[in-house]
């Protein structure tokens, strides 16, 4: 027994050792459900974690307030679940989707964000206590675990941040403090809300963006698509170079591997392409030509494998050939994809042997 406390609690405290076991199975039940809950919405979060409240901790807040429970029950974050999202949003729809799976007592739940007043401070979450209902979870063995309340926090990163940081300095809301203090601290939490929103507001502009970006790739403007890692990561969507690879591949019947085309970005863009449209009028300027530099290499090597880089690759020693590059753009070339080393020289004297060979290279 613990001497600290008065009977009633004392006997509270025994029944939360006696019931510790129902905390565990309802901890995991309840963390099986908010897996399954954030896989459906496809939320990235920060962190997910839970707790069973501490012997010492539960003792602290009987002595503080034992007299207002009856019973073990009307303690409802004995079993404690957070949530942590990177955006506002999304701990929105989390707690959308938490309102379908749980049965929420919303006497007791409380959106504290709405709370604050313009001079307040103190960054705080979306607190529900909820219950599991028989239709999400039961187990006939144990169905006393659909009458347990546990409480679920959904908050934002930032606002974690604050709650820990808050916690740290030992700083409490119900505790008056200097007021050069409790101007310090509410300048904070102003900023931290505004950086909430700003990532929200940021996230959405570029998912408006990329909307747009591939819209514009459906209407075939590629003219009005400037080149970049999103944009081009849309138009390799679109497996623009598919039909070349396959061309080559013909050559000696090999087959194609899957390889990003993503490290050709920066060379594209120094080889003076702006846009998506540069990007198409290179293949279609140079489809024939990277073709004939291909068969010219390939041909008398039995290569039966390749990668789907082959058909972009072919068109930059194209495109670096025609343009007067000569073995030094083409080593340049060959270390930007293959990393600087001795033999990227002999590869780029060899292959201008080789495309010097063909008609394009006289346009050089």
């Amino acid at each position: 027994m613990n001497c600290e406390l008065d009977l009633h609690n004392q006997m509270l405290l025994e029944e939360y050792h006696t019931r510790m076991p129902e905390y565990i199975m309802l901890r995991h039940a309840v963390m099986q459900q908010l897996d399954n809950i954030v896989s459906q919405v496809d939320i990235e979060l920060n962190q997910m974690e839970s707790r069973i409240k501490a012997e010492q901790s539960l003792i602290g807040k009987l002595q503080r307030k034992g007299h207002k429970y009856q019973s073990l029950s009307d303690i409802t974050d004995i079993l404690g679940v957070r949530v942590i999202a990177y955006y506002n949003e999304d701990v929105d729809r989390i707690a959308s989707m938490a309102e379908k799976y749980f049965d929420i007592d919303w006497a007791n739940s409380v959106d504290k964000r709405k709370m604050h007043q313009f001079d307040s401070f103190g960054y705080n979450s979306l607190h529900y206590i909820c219950r599991i209902p028989k239709t999400t979870y039961y187990d006939p063995s144990h169905p006393e675990l659909n009458d347990i309340a546990f409480e679920l926090q959904m908050r934002t990163a930032l606002q974690h941040v604050w709650s820990d940081i808050q916690h740290g300095l030992g700083y409490k809301l119900d505790i008056e403090t200097p007021v050069e203090y409790h101007r310090a601290l509410s300048r904070l939490a102003g900023m931290l809300e505004l950086a909430d929103n700003e990532f929200s507001r940021i996230r959405a502009d570029i998912t408006a963006h990329r909307r747009h970006v591939g819209a514009l790739l459906e209407q075939g403007k590629l003219e009005d698509i400037p080149l970049d890692g999103d944009t081009f990561t849309a138009y390799l969507r679109q497996q623009p170079f598919d039909k070349l690879n396959r061309y080559i591949a013909s050559i000696n019947n090999a087959e194609i591997y899957a390889a990003s085309a993503m490290s050709y970005l920066p060379i594209l863009r120094r080889l003076g392409m702006k846009t998506l449209a540069d990007v198409e009028q290179l293949k279609q300027d140079s489809y024939d030509d990277a073709y004939q530099l291909a068969l010219s290499w390939l041909g008398p090597l039995d290569i039966d494998i390749l990668s789907e880089t082959i058909g972009i690759q072919n068109l930059c020693i194209v495109h670096i050939v025609k343009n007067g590059g000569g073995i030094s753009g083409l080593k340049r070339f060959f270390d930007d994809i293959n990393g600087v080393q001795s033999s990227n020289a002999d590869l780029a004297e060899m292959v201008m042997q080789q495309a010097q060979r063909l008609s394009f290279a006289k346009k050089g």
